[in-house]
């Protein structure tokens, strides 16, 4: 009797311990393919990296030789037109999905879900992670369902499970992580035998967006500085990716440009709140406004319309800067848009502002008409032409490039078209 229930203590830890192994192994998978497609073996390798704030003029104002040389090889837009608002999260999700944020859903680095009764903010690590707040087919997820193994450092909805899926490798986003440790793994995920061999990877780097806050995009100095450091950085990047010998497409965008502001163009979040009657959400350059319980839009809409001074207020549909008319409910009724150059920000901040000695700063989330707003669009590789150049173009085009590129099928839902940009391939 006593060897029988040593006997089935030890089959009870083993099941344990298969479930836990299970389990774990779900974890780190992520839902996602580790191995390659025998079908997919021979695409080609896409590497798309954000340089978050990167604006449209940098490069011919600052000179930086590692991407002088990229775009003199490879090809470039005279600009990328970001969505509305020109925020961070939103924009690197219309590139990654090719949809404007009206369909994937992220309105904004901050918006109220009626759904979930929740706000989004980019700092709460339990929403950022929560794949069912990401609509539409992420350029991972899409790669993935094709049978390839994806990579990321740090790219906006990687660290979701979303459609219960990260990509193949990713990390959790950690700003203090150094560029040449991103570079470096990288290089080291190119390494790896073809089978484990990323076909897809995204990057990100916050260097410009960083040095655009602090000092605003004139200052020469100091975003020179910033420049020079990222591009030699880059620079480790392109030739280790020269020297693996493999058909390495990189493509460089950013998300949004940077506008140099003073505290003059600051106005007090609290002129349009009224937290008895309604919810705002701000986002700087839009605030959004969700009535609470019975409380009358007409009313609220006209109460803000009677104390307009240094912003509009519209009902959704009729908002300014939109590149569509916008429908998701979870813009709310009403946009209090701050008249052209002025931004939202709380007393308390811009009490701050006039204490500190920087006097000059940058701001973004402005009309995408706007051309500071811009962002950048370089590539280089053997899918693209040499020394060519495209007018402007909007973020949302870049989804299907890539999936042409990597041979993968375009989503029939996007935004993006790929006549877009289809000119750049070889």
């Amino acid at each position: 009797m006593h060897l029988f229930k040593k006997y089935q203590a030890l089959v009870l830890l083993l099941i344990i311990s298969l479930i836990t192994l299970a389990s774990c192994s779900r974890k780190t998978l992520g839902g996602a393919v580790q191995k390659n497609d025998n079908s997919v073996l021979d695409k080609p390798y896409v590497i798309l990296i954000s340089l978050d704030g990167f604006r449209w003029d940098y490069v011919d104002r600052f000179s930086p030789p590692q991407l002088v040389n990229f775009i003199e090889k490879g090809v470039k837009a005279e600009s990328l037109i970001p969505t509305f608002p020109s925020k961070t999260f939103p924009n690197h999700y219309s590139i990654a999905t090719g949809m404007y944020p009206d369909k994937h859903g992220l309105l904004g680095n901050l918006y109220y879900h009626y759904d979930k009764e929740e706000v989004y903010a980019v700092g709460n690590r339990e929403v950022v992670e929560d794949g069912t707040f990401y609509k539409g087919i992420p350029i991972w997820v899409q790669a993935d369902k094709a049978g390839m193994v994806t990579a990321s450092y740090f790219f906006v909805g990687t660290e979701a499970d979303i459609q219960g899926m990260h990509p193949s490798y990713y990390f959790k986003y950690d700003g203090k992580t150094t560029n040449e440790e991103r570079v470096s793994q990288a290089l080291k995920w190119l390494q790896l035998p073809e089978k484990k061999r990323p076909h897809l990877i995204t990057m990100y780097f916050s260097d410009m967006d960083d040095a655009g806050h602090e000092y605003g995009p004139e200052d020469e100095e100091n975003i020179t500085r910033a420049l020079l450091k990222l591009d030699e950085d880059l620079g480790y990047l392109f030739r280790g990716i020269e020297n693996s010998g493999l058909p390495v497409n990189v493509i460089l965008v950013s998300d949004h440009g940077m506008f140099t502001a003073t505290v003059d163009n600051l106005l007090p979040l609290e002129m349009v709140q009224d937290t008895s009657r309604y919810r705002a959400i701000s986002n700087g350059a839009i605030v959004s406004i969700h009535p609470k319980g019975k409380n009358s839009v007409d009313e609220i809409y006209e109460q803000l319309k009677a104390q307009e001074s240094g912003y509009k207020v519209y009902r959704t549909q009729q908002a300014p800067h939109f590149e569509y008319v916008p429908r998701n409910e979870n813009w709310g009724p009403l946009q209090v848009i701050p008249d052209p150059g002025f931004y939202f920000s709380s007393q308390r901040a811009i009490e701050k502002r006039k204490q500190s000695s920087q006097k000059v700063f940058g701001l973004h989330g402005f009309d995408p008409k706007l051309k500071d707003m811009h962002g950048i669009f370089y590539a280089n590789g053997p899918a693209f032409k040499s020394g060519y150049s495209i007018p402007p173009i909007r973020n949302i085009h870049i989804y299907p490039l890539i999936c042409k590129i990597l041979g993968i099928e375009v989503p029939a839902d996007i935004d993006g078209d790929l006549s877009a940009t289809e000119k750049v391939l070889n």
